[in-house]
């Protein structure tokens, strides 16, 4: 994607922020794809740590909801409070690739916007407990209008396409964040309807708002950013199993049963961080269609790496019989996002980078790991193992190839 497509003159001066003489307030213009040293800020580090504490409050939501055996309660309201988390992200980080001019009014919006989602964490319990969506609404519908005013700035200094482009994306935001508010309004009982109709909607909004030109994006800045939240959200997992099995041992026992999951946890934890970052990710960003699919994917990504917190949350009060289910239900509520990660990042990273025997590790891993299940209250252990070995044989593949 270049300058001209999205509606810019291809010898436009777009100086990088970094570069500009710091003023408080700065022309919102679009930044160079081809920008040298492209970072993610401060404030952009900042954000995905505030947000995250929303994706700790859905994770620990869903091993609750789990461990109680409320799995069919519990999934669809994890889905939709992860997508209202990752969806919020995942704007506010395209927008920022293409317009961050860290200025103050720029700072500001980007605060309120973190303001909305510790709004949307505070709700998240409520949402579970009662399907209450009152708190999670108001959190949600304040950063979605402070995304509003960033594209009406964003407006404000374009021209032609680019200038429709970004008046398009404030009036689709606004619309839906006005279908937000009625749902409200909704009985409890037509959630289920009407709950996707309103993420469809979301969904719809970038495909529609960029049909007159693409916005302009930097594709190692995205996949930092990307890279960055995947690696804060694969910390919290690390963070939750290690709560849990501190707070097993302050009451109980049961170290035995206890080290084979924290065992495997670890085991999972690493070798899923190892397997994000084997492929360096920014050269396969080559147009916005295959930049769409990406960042879109990562929603299961995202999701299943915060899902492995909370299974390994569940298998820890399984081992120490505060969870109301099977051995086999606990093992799968590791297994299972487990498996949904090793098989998202296979196809929106790894495939397009191996070849031969490498492209079926990913794919046979996760098959492996589904199997581990059956293992009972070793399941966790053994599908730490699986992963750990599925890490060995790609780099011994690898480095057979590079020979």
């Amino acid at each position: 994607m270049t300058s001209d497509e999205a509606g810019h003159p291809a010898g436009a001066a777009t100086t990088p922020a970094h570069l500009q003489h710091h003023r408080p307030v700065r022309r919102m213009a679009p930044r160079r794809p081809e920008e040298a040293h492209r970072t993610a800020t401060p404030l952009e580090l900042f954000f995905d740590l505030c947000f995250v504490v929303a994706v700790a409050q859905a994770g620990a939501q869903l091993a609750h909801a789990v461990a109680e055996g409320h799995l069919a309660t519990g999934l669809p309201r994890y889905l939709f409070a992860f997508f209202a988390i990752w969806w919020a992200w995942m704007n506010f980080t395209w927008f920022a690739s293409a317009y961050d001019v860290d200025d103050v009014p720029y700072r500001l919006t980007t605060l309120v916007q973190i303001t909305g989602v510790l709004v949307l964490a505070a709700g998240v319990p409520r949402m579970f407990a009662s399907q209450d969506l009152v708190l999670s609404v108001v959190g949600y519908v304040l950063m979605r209008f402070a995304m509003v005013t960033q594209w009406l700035r964003a407006a404000a200094c374009e021209t032609g396409p680019a200038r429709a482009v970004a008046l398009r994306y404030a009036l689709g935001i606004t619309v839906c964040q006005i279908g937000w508010a009625l749902v409200l309004l909704v009985p409890h009982g037509a959630y289920a309807y009407v709950l996707p109709l309103g993420v469809l909607a979301e969904l719809a909004v970038p495909v529609l708002a960029e049909l007159p030109a693409r916005t302009t994006w930097h594709p190692h800045h995205i996949a930092e950013r990307y890279g960055l939240f995947t690696l804060i959200v694969l910390g919290e997992t690390v963070a939750a199993a290690t709560l849990a099995v501190q707070a097993a041992l302050d009451e109980h026992e049961a170290l035995g049963a206890l080290l084979p999951i924290a065992a495997g946890g670890v085991l999972l934890c690493f070798s899923a961080w190892w397997i994000y970052f084997a492929v360096p990710v920014h050269g396969l960003l080559r147009s916005s269609r295959q930049a769409f699919l990406w960042g879109y994917g990562h929603y299961l990504i995202l999701g299943s790496a915060a899902a492995i917190g909370a299974g390994l949350e569940v298998a820890v009060e399984h081992a120490v019989g505060q969870a109301h289910l099977s051995a086999t239900a606990a093992t799968a509520a590791v297994t299972v996002p487990a498996a949904l990660y090793l098989l998202t990042v296979w196809l929106l990273h790894s495939r397009h980078v191996k070849r031969g025997a490498e492209q079926a590790v990913l794919p046979a891993a996760a098959l492996a790991v589904l199997a581990c299940t059956a293992a009972g209250r070793w399941g966790v252990l053994a599908a730490g193992l699986v992963t750990a070995a599925a890490v060995a044989v790609g780099i011994a593949l690898h480095a057979r190839r590079g020979a």
